[in-house]
């Protein structure tokens, strides 16, 4: 049995997660209902000013849906909340982003702990096609060279938190790339689990599927944040309404202006009772 490699991080906790076992599936994420805060965050590509001044509180346990147009920074900022816009050559962004009130850009944090506290899942599937499945699981670990207990448990554990097990339990040794895209995505969502992350970031992750595999993926996301903070961008108006808890309208005021938020809050006062008469036509499809 191989020992766990620990790391200390701004969060007080290791970067490597505990095998699962009768106290539950505790890890640095797993129940810790992590709060996340982007404060007056602004943004640019070169000279192009993609986002202005964007701040948002997303709850802890819960889920919260980035809406808006194409174009209107939505995916920009959810890149910006694992600091993944800074791998771009030319983005440059202000503003602060906490995790926990940790700010996770500060002088002191490093990328490779806030993006094993803040996962992402992206709009497609993308399972490394020349590993296994259960390689797949693991390989988020073996990247930031997180050593774990018991594979096989953790490997168990992350497939039937992203409602995969059942499928792939006689097929670990399969390719990811030979199962089906809903199944896939859920491949990459227990990627994403298996080191025990704080929020989880999905980029539009049905987008690219069946409606079957919406709605179970739908049913995930919903079992899911009971123990995590969850973050998706969806430009279906139906989904967010069945997925979050909370929503935030992205817009632009004009062709080269930056996104911004016109208004956010609980999903069913953005779809039932807006504040602002532009949420109101974007929810209820009058443009967009």
């Amino acid at each position: 049995m191989t020992s766990v490699q620990e790391s200390q991080d701004p969060w007080g906790a290791t970067a490597a997660p505990p095998a699962p076992g009768a106290a539950g599936n505790a890890g640095p994420g797993t129940g810790t209902r992590s709060s996340l805060r982007a404060t007056d965050v602004s943004a640019w590509f070169g000279s192009n000013k993609v986002l202005e001044r964007v701040s948002l509180d997303m709850q802890p346990g819960q889920v919260t849906a980035l809406i808006g147009p194409s174009g209107c920074g939505k995916s920009t900022f959810l890149r910006i909340l694992n600091r993944m816009h800074e791998l771009v050559p030319s983005a440059a962004l202000s503003g602060s982003v906490e995790l926990d009130g940790v700010d996770i850009y500060g002088p002191t944090t490093r990328v490779t702990e806030t993006r094993l506290r803040i996962g992402m899942v992206f709009q497609r599937p993308n399972p490394f096609p020349s590993m296994t499945i259960a390689q797949n699981v693991l390989a988020g670990l073996r990247l930031s060279g997180t050593k774990v207990r018991n594979a096989d448990d953790l490997v168990k554990d992350s497939l039937e938190r992203a409602g995969l097990w059942k499928e792939t339990r006689n097929r670990l040794n399969e390719a990811g790339g030979a199962l089906s895209g809903g199944q896939q995505q859920r491949l990459c969502i227990a990627r994403a689990l298996a080191v025990r992350p704080r929020v989880l970031l999905m980029d539009e992750p049905c987008s690219a599927l069946d409606p079957v595999s919406t709605s179970v993926i739908e049913r995930t996301i919903r079992e899911l944040c009971h123990e995590l903070t969850i973050v998706i961008v969806t430009h279906n108006m139906q989904q967010a309404q069945r997925v979050s808890d909370n929503c935030a309208l992205f817009l632009v005021d004009g062709e080269g202006r930056p996104g911004h938020i016109v208004e956010s809050g609980p999903t069913a006062d953005v779809f039932d009772r807006p504040r602002d008469p532009r949420t109101s036509d974007y929810v209820h499809g009058r443009f967009g």
